[in-house]
């Protein structure tokens, strides 16, 4: 069988040839030479777009220049409202992790799917050595192809249209500071907490998700030792206390990592801990 498969691809690779040589100019140089000249036109285009958008654009957000201006807004790093959202070409797995939830099967959809689909891609010209390109003779690659174009649209919509929460209600801030006894000074802390992704990995009052062994925080306050400083210093960088998973918050500010600081101080469980 792997012979007969062998000599139909040398056939074909003769019957090549032989079409090069009497009516065509072959892959090498000529093919290549179109690419590469191409490649670096489109390079050129980029970079002088780039160059105009560059120098024609003030420092000001009113100075648009001609294609646009450099920033509408400076970044702030210590930002707490700011939802972040992929590129349009990276919505699909933008929604594939909303299907596939942390931590049981993130992995399936962020590594497992994409990686099968771009495999199949890359065997696809090894498995099928026919000649046949008429679409009506491959029902099985149009189907195929048809799904995978309507299921990427699908996704992709879906993704762009996904509406993404910035934290805990006012409603839920409420129930922490009545059930918790928190003192007024505590719920910019508590809102901070519930903006700032804290809730990915930790759990307060049954709000959140317990994700890589992360404590539950409710009750965190009581605990000996635990002052505002401890916890500014923690939440800051908590690498220096041998946590290496939790990221860093240094970011959010002394005047932000405070407030946080003062309402986990504060939380010591229902009714203040009593």
């Amino acid at each position: 069988m792997s012979s007969t498969r062998l000599e139909e691809r040398r056939a074909q690779h003769q019957r090549y040839k032989e079409d090069v040589s009497s009516r065509g100019k072959s892959f090498y140089p000529w093919a290549m030479f179109h690419d590469t000249v191409m490649s670096f036109v489109v390079v050129v285009v980029i970079i002088a777009l780039t160059c105009i958008w560059y120098f024609t654009a003030g420092e000001n957000p009113e100075d648009v220049g001609l294609l646009g201006p450099l920033y509408t807004e400076k970044a702030d790093p210590g930002t707490t409202s700011f939802v972040p959202r992929p590129d349009w070409y990276f919505y699909f797995l933008f929604y594939l992790l909303r299907i596939f939830k942390w931590p049981e099967s993130v992995i399936l959809g962020t590594v497992g799917i994409p990686t099968i689909l771009l495999m199949l891609m890359i065997a696809l010209p090894f498995l099928d050595l026919r000649r046949e390109r008429r679409l009506v003779r491959r029902p099985v690659a149009v189907v195929a192809s048809i799904l995978v174009v309507i299921s990427m649209g699908v996704l992709t919509y879906k993704g762009a249209t996904a509406e993404e929460s910035l934290g805990g209600s006012a409603e839920l801030i409420d129930e922490w500071v009545a059930t918790n006894k928190l003192p007024e000074d505590a719920r910019p802390g508590a809102v901070l907490f519930s903006e700032s992704g804290c809730q990915s990995c930790h759990v307060y009052l049954g709000a959140g998700s317990a994700n890589l062994g992360a404590p539950e925080l409710t009750a965190i306050g009581a605990e000996q030792g635990k002052s505002v400083d401890y916890f500014t210093r923690y939440v800051a960088d908590p690498s220096e206390f041998g946590n290496d998973v939790m990221p860093k918050y240094r970011s959010l500010g002394d005047e932000n990592l405070q407030a946080i600081a003062r309402f986990l101080v504060a939380s010591k469980g229902p009714d203040g801990g009593e």
